[in-house]
């Protein structure tokens, strides 16, 4: 009776190993989306500050473009960060750290 308890721990290996995360393509796509947008609002906003852009029309958009560019840019370069270390695997970046729509 003692060696069948020392043979049955009631552990398997398999239960201390990770599953496989999926790739969340809906959210890196999204990630994507608002790096691409922030990016090209915030070189306007630089460039109508700056003066390259001079009709009137666009003078008061400047600092609009920048904040709405900033707030664009920002969680999509860093959900595309995470999404990058965590593609190639570097340690303690895994898909799990990108929120899912599901």
């Amino acid at each position: 009776m003692r060696t069948q308890l020392q043979e049955d721990s009631g552990f398997t290996a398999e239960q201390f190993e990770t599953p496989d995360v999926p790739i969340p393509w809906n959210a890196i796509g999204l990630a994507t989306l608002l790096f691409s947008v922030g990016s090209l609002l915030i070189v306007l906003g630089v460039m109508i500050k700056l003066g390259y852009i001079l009709s009137d029309v666009w003078l008061d958009r400047g600092t609009p473009f920048l904040i709405i560019g900033c707030i664009m840019f920002i969680p999509g370069a860093y959900h595309m960060y995470l999404a990058y270390y965590a593609y190639y695997k570097y340690p303690g970046y895994d898909f799990n750290m990108i929120p899912d729509w599901d």
